[in-house]
């Protein structure tokens, strides 16, 4: 990441919207912004492979649902936020992840510029591919887009839900429905 060009840039757009570039309230807020692109934007030079890979035997197979992972996001058409929650399904045969790294593997997805769409397929096909003994994936991610809430249509409030499916959640009718119960009802 190119912090001085990020530095740059916001005292370009600072300019642009007709700011004092001076004024001490904006001193430090190219560093400031530089810093926090830094944080936001860490998940590009991340593998989520790195996350998933660390795996425990298990006797018999089964399902491991972790529900309601907060995320923060960019939309990458406007640089405003979206965040909400993001819940992970998966379908084992002998081996299972630590809970953790599917809350990982959510950061690295969430700290790119994104939309939602993209991100809940990446991270089902990141947990699908990575844990070894894998048979299937569903992710669903219900969050707030600042892009439809504070500008645009103004509807605050509103909510996109996505949802993605590999392996057996796509041949198992059975398990699928059992699944999304889960996952959309609160406990």
């Amino acid at each position: 990441m190119d912090k001085e060009k990020i530095k740059q840039a916001t005292l370009m757009f600072l300019q642009a919207i007709g700011e004092d570039i001076d004024r001490p309230g904006l001193k430090d807020t190219p560093e400031r912004v530089a810093n926090m692109c830094e944080e936001l934007f860490g998940g590009m030079t991340t593998d989520p492979d790195t996350h998933l890979c660390r795996v425990f035997e298990m006797e018999e197979p089964g399902v491991v649902i972790e529900k309601d992972i907060s995320f923060y996001s960019m939309c990458e058409h406007h640089l405003l936020p979206f965040f909400g929650t993001v819940s992970i399904a998966y379908a084992y045969t002998d081996k299972v992840t630590g809970l953790s790294k599917l809350a990982r593997t959510v950061e690295v997805y969430a700290r790119r510029p994104q939309i939602q769409e993209r991100m809940t397929r990446q991270i089902g096909e990141a947990v699908h591919n990575g844990i070894k003994g894998c048979t299937g994936v569903m992710v669903r991610i219900e969050a707030e887009h600042m892009c439809m809430s504070m500008r645009g249509i103004k509807k605050p409030g509103t909510k996109t839900v996505t949802l993605y499916t590999a392996g057996v959640f796509e041949t198992d009718t059975r398990l699928k429905e059992e699944t999304l119960r889960m996952l959309s009802v609160p406990c």
